[in-house]
């Protein structure tokens, strides 16, 4: 099976190369799009700022590119929020695979610390990616915007406000918590997807 993750100026990308290593499967990581064109299953992570993010992705045509995959495609965090239609961060349109907007936490408690950051649970999972889960499943977060529950809403996570934890469409998969730092229900949704 060939694994590409997708290339672009987004940090922690090398932490799922090192989760997918995990499973026996070493993908390529690429901005080259016959590579990208011709893998199995493509990974879209990392964690970065939108506005620049999607400007580097338009200058390389990676943004057309993505729109046009027909193989199973998964986003995660950044790669999430990218997907979406727009992004409250920088004020800026994304991929538009899914259509919702990104917005930006606004606490209303003290208590309410912006980034979310840490282990937080999962809630009213469906589709194949969360094949064989239970109820309160344990997963990573580290954002500061995030995406609203919507028709395309696959888990659910409470923080300030309840948000998509995950978000599925077609072939788009996406993840705004971290699946690669996630232990092994991390593992579990990697190789749900890689089983896709």
């Amino acid at each position: 099976m060939e694994v590409a993750i997708v290339k672009y100026n987004a940090g922690n990308i090398y932490s799922v190369v090192h989760a997918m290593k995990r499973l026996g499967v070493t993908p390529t990581v690429t901005d080259d799009p016959e590579m990208l064109l011709r893998a199995d299953k493509i990974l879209f992570p990392g964690q970065g700022e939108a506005k620049s993010t999607m400007a580097y992705l338009r200058e390389r045509h990676l943004d057309e590119l993505i729109r046009q995959l027909k193989q199973p495609v998964l986003g995660i965090c950044i790669g999430q929020q990218l997907m979406c239609r727009h992004s409250e961060e920088g004020d800026v349109d994304c991929l538009g695979i899914f259509d919702v907007d990104v917005l930006k936490f606004r606490p209303s408690r003290h208590e309410d610390k912006v980034p979310h950051m840490g282990w937080n649970t999962l809630s009213h999972t469906e589709g194949d990616l969360f094949k064989g889960f239970g109820t309160d499943e344990f997963v990573y977060f580290v954002h500061s915007y995030y995406v609203p529950l919507s028709s395309v809403t696959c888990a659910t996570t409470d923080y300030i406000v309840p948000f998509s934890a995950a978000l599925h469409q077609g072939n788009f998969y996406a993840t705004q918590f971290h699946p690669e730092k996630s232990g092994s229900v991390g593992e579990r949704i990697l190789q749900n997807f890689l089983d896709l």
